[in-house]
């Protein structure tokens, strides 16, 4: 027991010395995978509103806690956090300069995902099982192991572009095989009322700029109004409204930070026809005003331009 558990913190300090080394900065940091960056935060960051893209978030060090609803997620060393849909909810983080938050973030790439999940039930079939729009678990030795070897890969251009690809996959098939495989198979097979409800998320998104109703997006998954208020607040944690309103101020935010948009300009470009209740709802949501807001945003990071770009895309 006593070299098991030498094994593992040794293994852990590595996961620790080579994040490190791969995300000298503050912030997100690219790597040669398009879907895969690297976070590192210095100091702690107080509860706000987030919406998360679906991806898988690897903590090496620190500790991120998720308010959903009822239910808190913690994701640190042991655990990991699993997003299938996009959902509006609120995040801190635990880091300091000593012992920065460190983790690597997976933006979900679905083709991947279901390719694994068809192989997956071919040889196993998956027993029936409620799923879930977020989830965190604890990660096993053998899913830190893919972890670990990923990291040392990451370290040079030729076994980045070469091995990680596949390393990628063996950690999604580590995590689709673990505790809450079963749930994200369900949810990425986007079947049964699940699956209706992720196509209306999915319509939000990408239309979130137009004027939609209710009845709307219960016609595009197809039920009818009261049931699909029912499922979708089920997967979400949230109504329907509400996602799409959280959803155009997490975008106004990103457009005003990225792009320099002001926010008369951000609120009519992500569908709002008055400014001043645009600027009502962004202080709601996130606690000041949206111009507060961005001078925040910008100065907490002390970076480039072009870094503070990469940072929010994903309104983490």
């Amino acid at each position: 027991m006593t070299d098991l558990k030498s094994t593992r913190d040794k293994r852990q300090r590595r996961m620790v010395a080579l994040l490190n080394e791969l995300a000298p900065h503050e912030g997100y940091n690219l790597t040669t995978l398009p879907t895969v960056r690297l976070l590192r935060s210095n100091r702690p960051l107080e509860r706000a509103p987030v919406l998360y893209d679906p991806g898988i978030v690897i903590v090496c060090q620190g500790r991120k806690i998720g308010y959903w609803g009822d239910e808190m997620f913690v994701y640190d060393a042991q655990h990991c956090l699993v997003v299938s849909v996009p959902v509006p909810f609120t995040m801190a983080t635990d880091a300091n300069e000593d012992e920065p938050l460190l983790a690597i973030y997976f933006h979900l790439d679905f083709a991947l995902a279901a390719q694994l999940i068809l192989q997956l039930d071919e040889q196993r079939p998956q027993s029936q099982v409620l799923p879930k729009g977020m989830y965190s678990s604890l990660m096993d030795d053998r899913l830190k192991d893919s972890v670990l070897r990923f990291l040392e890969a990451m370290r040079t251009p030729l076994e980045s572009d070469i091995l990680g690809p596949g390393l990628v996959r063996e950690i999604y098939f580590r995590i689709l095989m673990g505790e809450q495989g079963g749930s994200m198979r369900a949810a990425l097979k986007e079947q049964g009322q699940f699956g209706r409800v992720s196509k209306a998320i999915r319509k939000i998104h990408s239309s979130f700029q137009q004027a939609l109703a209710v009845e709307d997006l219960a016609h595009e998954a197809n039920m009818s109004v009261t049931r699909f208020h029912a499922h979708f607040k089920a997967v979400t944690h949230t109504s329907p409204m509400q996602y799409l309103k959280s959803t155009r101020l997490h975008q106004a935010r990103l457009l005003m930070l990225r792009n320099g948009m002001t926010a008369s300009v951000a609120s009519s470009t992500v569908g709002y026809e008055s400014p001043s209740q645009f600027s009502r709802e962004f202080k709601r949501l996130f606690g000041r005003t949206p111009t507060d807001e961005v001078a925040r945003l910008q100065g907490t990071f002390a970076l480039p331009p072009a870094q503070v770009n990469s940072i929010y895309v994903s309104s983490h």
